[in-house]
């Protein structure tokens, strides 16, 4: 029987997790996992969360929160392989492995890097500089065949298949090189400002998946519009309406060409109010689940998970120290 293509993907634990988040990942991780085209490892990326400042307090809370979501959302751990990061020793030492064949020029040009540096200025950490690397580790340590990425990471995708092809040549055959399964990402941006993309940081612009229906019922209903009264999707001259459009159609499964149609007629309030109650119909399932869940049952998940997953790094590692001359 031949096997399945495997496919890693993962998402940091860095706070409380929102709809871009939803139907930007956990659906799409959801729907790769029930195509049974894919043997599937997802993980929580603690330690590429920790370029970020944190409390000890603060990191136990949301990796607890980035599991119960992955279950919540419809994460099945007998379909695919759920753990985390920092169980598994062999990233960091890979990625350390990585390190020194990877051309400084190559990191400075990240795009990502410099984004972040420019948005936190005070926080440009070394972890934050060489973050594409443990990216690249976190992938090749399982031999994946594809990453799912929308179109800001596939410059770390092409990274991550740069230094597999160079330890490759250097080494002798040892990694696939990956390649990017392109998903289509909505960009939602805040509801209270459309310049800016939907972030914890403006909790008032965000819909976190935790939010009570009253609380996402008001955020829509406070949600800035344009001028004049169309709602059509023009992210030039109507940033605002256009954002709620590709939300309303990312949730909801309709093309924004039908619900410009749909909406032709109709104001803003009928709009908004009919997004919020999708929204919230949408969630509310995910919400009652999440709800259900035990965290220590969360916590035996994410071990036995660790434990398959190690199985494959710890072969992979020894097979990279055998060819590298460390091999003991």
């Amino acid at each position: 029987m031949k096997s399945k293509p495997r496919l890693v993907s993962g998402i940091q634990p860095t706070g409380k997790l929102h709809i871009g988040n939803y139907v930007g990942a956990l659906k799409n991780f959801v729907a790769l996992q029930d195509s049974g085209k894919y043997e599937c490892f997802f993980f929580i990326a603690d330690l590429h969360s920790m370029t970020e400042y944190f409390t000890p307090k603060e990191k136990i809370k949301q990796i607890e929160d980035v599991a119960l979501s992955y279950l919540a959302a419809g994460l099945d751990p007998k379909k695919s392989t759920l753990f985390l990061q920092s169980d598994i020793p062999e990233h960091t030492e890979l990625a350390w492995i990585l390190n020194t064949i990877t051309p400084f020029g190559e990191l400075r040009r990240m795009t990502q890097f410099k984004d972040k540096s420019d948005t936190h200025p005070e926080n440009i950490n070394v972890g934050l500089f060489a973050y594409p690397v443990l990216m690249a580790a976190d992938i090749i340590l399982y031999d994946a065949h594809a990453v799912p990425v929308g179109e800001d990471q596939l410059q770390h995708t092409e990274l991550t298949r740069t230094l597999a092809r160079k330890f490759n040549a250097r080494f002798g055959k040892t990694f696939h090189e990956p390649k990017p399964l392109l998903t289509e990402v909505p960009r939602l941006m805040s509801l209270d400002d459309p310049l800016k993309k939907m972030s914890k940081s403006r909790p008032a612009g965000c819909l976190f998946l935790d939010d009570s229906p009253d609380e996402i019922r008001n955020k829509i209903k406070r949600a800035v519009t344009d001028s004049g009264r169309d709602i059509v999707c023009d992210p030039v001259n109507k940033p605002a309406v256009s954002n709620l459009l590709l939300l309303y159609s990312s949730i909801a499964g309709i093309p924004i060409s039908d619900l410009e149609k749909r909406y032709a007629e109709k104001g803003y309030a009928e709009f908004k109010a009919d997004l919020a109650e999708i929204v919230v119909a949408a969630l509310l399932p995910f919400q009652k689940k999440k709800k259900a869940l035990k965290k220590n049952a969360v916590r035996k998940m994410l071990l036995a998970g660790g434990a398959r997953a190690q199985k494959i790094a710890r072969e992979k590692i020894k097979e990279v120290r055998k060819k590298t001359g460390i091999y003991t």
